[in-house]
């Protein structure tokens, strides 16, 4: 190989370099997967994201994108190491990005490549993302609305509708009040209550003492309270204390029979669409039986920000916004990401009585 194709090789190289930060900043996903080899892999373990092949690149990539708020990103130069057909690299990331749910920040990261010579040019065969310092600082500023065709969004005009709330945002009156009506009349009781410290007395209200309780793996009945007075208590037989304390590589069949069929269930829900659905989403699906109708009662604690129109939508908001904060609950708690291996959607109440759903007018929970 000439110096003169040594040259060419990295100027191809730097180009499809900044051609993949410009798909990114363009929203253009199509032309991003294309920059990778049929098999290439793109690897984000701080996310956690791994995609492999151009189909997976495309699809985590829409549903990254779909989070954003506004995101911008700037690639240095890194080094670059040829060896004939193949080629190693590092390139240097300052990113700046804030997420409809709220999250935010600056980062500097690195990308550690591996290119490949195609019929198509050089291609990356992998990219692996290092984060190296990350300031989640509230940002100073905002990406203009005009600027969205920039790569913050897609472009708005006058005659154009402003995008959809942020699935973190509290549904306001007119929304929660059309919820509970489909609701009550898909079986349900619905309560709106106030806030999280109005459900935890309610919920006390709700269940006799010395009642056998199973509750959820919850955030939102984490923060309210509502965990602790049920499982630490004393006052009401909880289930959860009775799982945990039984040997789980010998016990299994006892935790199914205990987490199945209690006498109340106590939990919270992904989504509650305005049409009368509730949807639950589980890792496990242990939970999910006595939710599904195990349990003699369920009580449901649903924070206004859940309320969304439909069943697509509610099936939207558990993909890219309650997943990928579990994720990070997961990966704390118990050392692994989360994932939506079951869904329930419960439709309708068959069972007077049985299912009580307290809807909130503020938000609490993901």
């Amino acid at each position: 190989m000439n110096d003169f194709q040594a040259i060419a090789d990295r100027v191809e190289i730097e180009a499809l370099r900044g051609e993949f930060t410009d798909a990114a900043m363009m929203r253009d996903r199509p032309r991003l997967a294309s920059l990778f080899t049929p098999d290439g892999a793109l690897r984000m373990p701080n996310i956690p994201v791994e995609q492999v092949g151009r189909e997976e690149i495309l699809a985590g990539g829409e549903r990254l994108q779909s989070q954003w708020d506004f995101f911008v990103q700037t690639t240095h130069p890194g080094t670059i190491v040829l060896d004939g057909d193949t080629a190693t690299g590092r390139a240097y990331i300052q990113e700046l990005a804030r997420a409809l749910d709220g999250r935010q920040g600056l980062n500097f990261a690195v990308y550690h490549d591996r290119y490949r010579r195609t019929e198509e040019g050089w291609r990356f065969a992998e990219r692996v993302y290092e984060v190296r310092y990350l300031d989640t600082s509230p940002l100073a500023g905002t990406a203009p609305r005009s600027a969205r065709s920039a790569g913050t969004g897609p472009a708005r005009t006058a005659a154009t509708p402003p995008s959809a709330p942020s699935f973190a945002d509290p549904a306001p009156a007119e929304r929660l009040e059309r919820a509970a009506s489909a609701l009550r009349a898909n079986g349900f009781a619905v309560e709106i209550l106030d806030d999280a410290a109005a459900a935890r007395a309610r919920v006390e209200d709700l269940l006799p003492e010395s009642a056998v309780v199973l509750t959820g793996a919850s955030e939102t009945l984490r923060l309210s309270g509502i965990d602790e007075d049920i499982n630490t208590g004393g006052r009401y037989d909880a289930v959860r204390p009775r799982v945990l304390a039984v040997d789980r590589a010998t016990g299994a069949d006892e935790i199914r029979r205990l987490v199945a069929v209690p006498e109340f269930v106590v939990n919270s829900v992904a989504a509650v669409t305005e049409t009368g659905s509730l949807v639950l989403a589980s890792g496990s699906g242990s939970q999910l039986p006595a939710n599904a109708g195990g349990a003699a009662h369920a009580v449901w604690v649903v924070g206004a920000q859940k309320v969304v129109p439909d069943l697509d939508t509610a099936l939207r908001r558990v993909q890219e916004h309650a997943l990928p904060l579990e994720n990070v609950r997961a990966r704390a708690v118990y050392g692994r990401p989360s994932a939506v291996n079951r869904l329930l959607i419960l439709n309708a109440e068959p069972q007077p009585g049985r299912g009580t759903v307290l809807l909130l007018r503020e938000a609490i929970g993901y």
